[in-house]
């Protein structure tokens, strides 16, 4: 497994090692042994799964209580994926990162636990997976909104993206309800 680090301390890109032939190809996408010896989380506690349509963004969401590390994957599709530093002790505070996310390249992204995280899809559909590093907390879960202006995020929209009632409505960075560091 090949890591990639990214401008955000702690977000890492991961690229798995792909063995093709004539008949596909087969890739190991976690493996305890190996996610220990690079210094990644080998404690997951819950796998999600979610299909959005094109031009849908979800996020971006993060917990108080209950802070999870996440491990993105595509499996169908394509979509941008970010990352927002929310750690008030963090020099990184309030800047982002976003990657472009596919099946085709089996590429994941490691967001640790202190990071606001939220997707914009690219292709027709998308079949986003992760693993979760801690269960999901209904009444701890947070939404900053998209397009705060003070975060400068620069989503490949073509117009209005679709998004959720309640991600409509996030708080801004400066006024959100942020985990303790």
């Amino acid at each position: 497994m090949e890591i990639i680090e990214t401008n955000l301390p702690g977000v890492l890109r991961l690229r798995p090692r792909r063995f093709a032939d004539e008949r596909g190809w087969f890739m190991e996408t976690w493996n305890e042994k190996s996610f220990q010896r690079l210094g990644l989380p080998t404690k997951f506690k819950q796998d999600n799964q979610s299909r959005s349509y094109k031009n849908v963004l979800r996020g971006l969401h993060y917990q108080i209580q209950q802070p999870q590390g996440k491990l993105i994957r595509v499996v169908q599709g394509k979509i941008f994926d970010v990352a927002v530093d929310i750690r008030r002790s963090s020099s990184a505070f309030g800047r982002w990162v976003g990657v472009e996310l596919d099946a085709e390249t089996g590429d994941m992204l490691w967001i640790p636990a202190g990071f606001a995280h939220g997707f914009l899809v690219l292709s027709d559909t998308a079949d986003v997976l992760y693993k979760a590093t801690d269960f999901y907390c209904p009444p701890g879960e947070r939404t900053i909104l998209w397009n705060d202006p003070a975060l400068h995020i620069a989503w490949p929209t073509n117009g209005a993206p679709l998004v959720s009632a309640k991600d409509a409505q996030g708080a801004m960075l400066d006024a959100a309800e942020l985990p303790e560091s």
